[in-house]
């Protein structure tokens, strides 16, 4: 680059130093954009003369970044608030059970069961009783594993008798063996499912476990299908434990879901904070750039609505509109609006009205629309060009109404 010309443009930026005041000269609007755009801030006396409309716009936008800014250190504290709100995880209690006869489980492998696709004869049905007799005597003798392996005989010859495999479930139980027990109680009651010894065994052995629930649900059964004194025994040791446990769930089931229920309070009540936050700095947002509209009618239409609203718009405006709105909507609305519109738009419009109209907010976010509200804004003759278009025409006649209802009655 020319040196003169790099010189000359130092010299520039000192008396810019200087005297910023240099900058406001419309001629300069680029220099002032551009050091805008590298995320410059210029001082106010940069817009003074024949800068007003860039330095107004220049402070809202700095208002709005603060209204946007206020409005996520808003939405922050709402998530702080919410942080310090959640409750503590519920940690369950110890229940207090009697477990004094509960065994450790046993781990030996499956024992043998039989083959239920064997077709069983007499002389089988016959020699599995036979070795059942065998177990039974050893039993009563003491001789456990012995009992064991002539039951397993006797499955073996008849693999559809349901009374076999419980009566070596009551031989595990003997045993301490569990596990075993619950085996062989599960395939009784697959043969037989009425089977009140399967289920006996089924819960005295689900009871040596610890199981407490289990076990009582299996000892009910068995004492509806044929009662003891046994099963009785047990179950008075038993019920006292699943009852404490079915309790201890209940309760903190009931404890989850309230301190869910809460959460989900708390987290409505939040959301509907922070819409009526953003509601509330939206509506500050509109009314504080309305104000800064220049000219025209209060709350933002800038430079007035020359002209009047010429064409037929049928229900007319009866009274007029008289007031003070300088450079206003002059000259009556002939052609359907009796009474005219002398004076222009009046000063005293109530822009709330429009404002809390959902239909004409709504139909300010279509384009379509806007752009029409503005070709009559600029052009009050064409207002006859879009009295037959279907989405505009009743917006305008809306609007129209709506200044309507500030004039005297």
């Amino acid at each position: 680059m020319d040196a003169a010309k790099l010189k000359e443009l130092e010299k520039f930026i000192n008396e810019c130093k200087e005297n910023p005041n240099i900058l406001s000269d419309p001629s300069l609007y680029f220099f002032r954009d551009y050091i805008e755009s590298l995320g410059g801030k210029l001082p106010p006396s940069a817009y003074k003369a024949g800068g007003d409309h860039k330095a107004k716009s220049h402070v809202f936008e700095e208002d709005l970044d603060e209204d946007i800014d206020d409005i996520e250190d808003e939405d922050d504290h709402l998530n702080v608030d919410a942080d310090e709100e959640e409750e503590p995880e519920i940690i369950e209690s110890d229940i207090d059970l009697d477990d004094s006869e509960v065994v450790e489980p046993d781990n030996d492998p499956p024992q043998q069961m039989g083959d239920p696709s064997v077709e069983v004869s007499e002389e089988s049905r016959d020699a599995s009783q036979e070795a059942k007799a065998q177990a039974m005597e050893a039993i009563s003798e003491g001789k456990l594993e012995e009992a064991i392996e002539q039951l397993t005989k006797a499955i073996s010859l008849n693999p559809t008798s349901a009374i076999m495999y419980a009566t070596r479930a009551t031989v595990y139980i003997k045993m301490k063996k569990p596990n075993a027990a619950i085996r062989d109680a599960k395939a009784a009651l697959e043969i037989n499912p009425d089977s009140a010894k399967g289920y006996k065994s089924h819960g005295i052995a689900e009871a040596m476990l610890g199981h407490w629930e289990e076990a009582a649900k299996n000892l009910h059964v068995a004492s509806k299908l044929d009662y003891d004194e046994e099963i009785n025994a047990v179950l008075k040791k038993v019920e006292p434990n699943a009852h404490k446990i079915e309790e201890h769930r209940r309760k903190y089931e009931r404890l989850r879901k309230e301190r869910e229920d809460r959460k989900i309070e708390r987290e409505r009540q939040h959301r509907k904070a922070a819409a009526q936050a953003a509601y509330e700095k939206a509506k500050k947002q509109e009314e504080s750039s309305s104000s800064r509209g220049p000219g025209g009618m209060p709350g933002g239409f800038p430079g007035g609505m020359p002209g009047g609203f010429p064409g037929d718009m049928p229900g007319g405006m009866p009274g007029g509109m008289p007031g003070g709105m300088p450079g206003g909507m002059p000259g009556g609305m002939p052609g359907g609006m009796p009474g005219g519109m002398p004076g222009g738009m009046p000063g005293n419009v109530d822009f709330s009205k429009i404002l809390n109209d959902p239909e004409l907010m709504a139909a300010f976010k279509d384009p379509e629309i806007m752009a029409a509200l503005q070709d009559v804004m600029n052009n009050p003759a064409s207002l006859a060009k879009y009295q037959a278009n279907p989405k505009v025409a009743p917006i305008i006649a809306k609007m129209m109404s709506k200044f309507g209802g500030a004039g005297p009655k």
